[in-house]
């Protein structure tokens, strides 16, 4: 078995407002722990619930890999080159900053707060031109087994995924108790395990929603859910 590294979810960096309450598996913003400034390309990983009707005012990006995947609300977007949509559960929003791009982000609903995570990658190119894409996986595709959501751009279209413009592979899956999923990590690979909600158990360890881990090098993952949990694994170079 290769060293694991566990994030647990009270361990988190923080950013409160009155309307943001984001945590921080990685150093980000005002937080910063030398200890944890990424893991490989994986750079942020929050975890943000933003008020009703609030939201991130227009802001840069460059060279970074952003995604965003909605666990619940709805998340609106607009850029400054005239682009705008939303984002709901099931479906994954990348953002390639490139060379440049602003845009800003916000609650699309007045009554409810929406939950999410933004993450962001290395990608493995620089100053290339912006980009989107956006897609909607369905329930059944996460139902107790892996979907893969993001794969380098060569393979996407391919396997039903969104490009990447980095060797990393984002997968979820939705379980119920008494489900399990595994995941290879091959040698000269990494892997992050994110728990998005819910219980699960990965080599004798128990993971609560918010927990992270990390595995480096060749080791064999088996995710065992206690209930019904959500969990994402991302697949790094």
């Amino acid at each position: 078995m290769s060293p694991r590294l566990h994030r647990p979810a009270a361990s988190r960096g923080r950013t409160r407002t009155d309307w943001l309450d984001s945590r921080h598996a990685f150093s980000f913003g005002h937080y910063y722990d030398p200890q944890w400034l990424g893991f490989g390309p994986l750079r942020v990983l929050n975890e943000d619930r933003v008020a009703p009707g609030a939201g991130f005012p227009p802001h840069s990006h460059a060279n970074m890999e952003i995604l965003t995947w909605v666990l619940s609300g709805t998340l609106a977007h607009r850029d400054n080159a005239g682009g705008s949509g939303s984002i709901r559960p099931g479906e994954l929003q990348r953002m390639s900053a490139g060379h440049g791009i602003e845009h800003s982000e916000f609650n699309a609903a007045s009554d409810a707060p929406v939950h999410f995570l933004q993450i962001w990658l290395q990608p493995d190119r620089s100053n290339t031109p912006p980009g989107y894409a956006q897609r909607a996986f369905a329930p059944e595709a996460l139902a107790g087994r892996w979907c893969l959501l993001a794969a380098p751009c060569a393979m996407a279209d391919a396997v039903g995924a969104i490009g990447l413009r980095q060797d990393a592979r984002l997968y979820a899956a939705r379980l119920i108790a008494g489900q399990a999923v595994e995941h290879a990590v091959a040698a000269g690979r990494r892997a992050w395990l994110q728990v998005a909600r819910g219980e699960l158990e990965c080599g004798g360890l128990t993971l609560g929603a918010g927990d992270g881990l990390g595995v480096s090098g060749r080791d064999e993952l088996r995710i065992a859910a206690h209930g019904e949990a959500e969990v994402m694994l991302f697949d790094l170079p």
